[in-house]
């Protein structure tokens, strides 16, 4: 299959980013991204989308309900032809239209955890709602929301913010591993960047947090597609890629720790292979995963571990129903960080796919 990398979740001048669409290309072409999907709050500019020097650029769109200081949730349209914000008052219309106009809808952010400079969050609030291809596992911006504890602490955040960054809440990946337990079904799992490059200040200080570029090179989405991009048929390519998310052929990467191209998780049964977020329906499956370099692996399903070791292989007989996913860890500051997070392998769940 033909792998291709890029980002989720980017803000343009369109809404509270600092760059237009072509700075985030430049800057994902500079990082070496395949792709790239631009999401402001709630407004979509479908005229800015296409292949721009190499990159294929998706204007999608993050529709946010915030009333009162009080928000129900954000969530991530991909794939989109036009604004959907207009049915924010009802999320189940919003997913509708979504995937009437042929795209994925995630939840973004869904478990956040607040500080003293960042007290807000916005949580994914109904899970009630029809429709939703999955979760955005892990949200770099996000994440650092919850460190920013007190003044030096967001002062080392805004100038040493890869000393912090260690992966998805284990509150989301728990939650992640309970939908796909009560819904039995696949859930697809992104990241996210958040990407803003914005200025922040506190008092006489202000910085930049975390421009695109270095936002390009950190959480990635890689996909695994049947069909090449063409490079230059936008439409196609741009239904090549959201194919990929909707099904699930992708896994979230953590670059700085080092390039996540060519990591393969996949089963055998039957004398056929399965990709990630393929459903396996026979009652067992050899399982495979290879890394393209040495890291602290972690097979599990529905959430518990099921075998590990430290190398850049593993290979399991899986004999219980159940979603297989891998996480595989690295030590980089003294610190243990997530550096793949894998869509699992669904055995047992039904109707097979491919």
């Amino acid at each position: 299959m033909n792998e291709y990398v890029g980002v989720i979740h980017t803000h343009t001048v369109y809404s509270d980013g600092s760059g237009t669409v072509q700075d985030l290309a430049d800057a994902a072409r500079k990082s070496g991204l395949d792709y790239l999907v631009v999401t402001d709050h709630n407004a979509c500019h479908p005229e800015e989308a296409g292949w721009r020097d190499g990159v294929l650029v998706l204007m999608g769109e993050e529709v946010d309900h915030d009333v009162d200081g009080r928000s129900d949730g954000h969530l991530l349209a991909v794939g989109i032809q036009r604004d959907v914000s207009g049915l924010k008052d009802d999320f189940q219309r919003v997913v509708d239209e979504i995937v009437r106009q042929g795209g994925v809808a995630f939840a973004a952010h869904p478990y956040e955890r607040g500080s003293w400079f960042m007290p807000r969050t916005y949580f994914w609030k109904d899970w009630s709602i029809d429709g939703l291809t999955g979760i955005e596992l892990w949200n770099f911006l996000s994440e650092f929301r919850g460190y920013t504890k007190n003044v030096p602490l967001v002062l080392a955040v805004a100038y040493f913010p890869r000393f912090f960054t260690t992966g998805p809440w284990p509150e989301t990946l728990q939650l992640w591993d309970r939908l796909i337990s009560q819904w039995k079904r696949p859930v697809v799992a992104i990241g996210g960047v958040d990407a803003h490059a914005a200025v922040y200040s506190l008092g006489p200080i202000s910085k930049r947090f975390m421009p695109y570029e270095h936002c390009f090179r950190s959480v990635t989405t890689h996909i695994l597609t049947e069909e090449r991009f063409t490079g230059t048929d936008f439409r196609r390519d741009e239904k090549i890629l959201v194919d990929a998310l909707r099904r699930g052929h992708a896994w979230i990467g953590y670059e700085w720790l080092g390039s996540t191209a060519g990591f393969r998780f996949w089963a055998k049964s039957g004398g056929r292979d399965y990709v990630m977020g393929d459903v396996v329906s026979g009652p067992s499956a050899r399982l495979y995963i290879r890394l393209p370099g040495a890291g602290e692996i972690r097979l599990l399903r529905d959430g518990a571990v099921v075998a590990s070791t430290v190398g850049d292989a593993l290979e399991f007989r899986a004999d219980a129903p159940g979603a297989y996913r891998v996480e595989v860890w690295r030590k980089k500051l003294f610190k243990k960080r997530g550096w793949i997070f894998s869509n699992p392998v669904y055995l047992g769940f039904g109707d097979e796919n491919s």
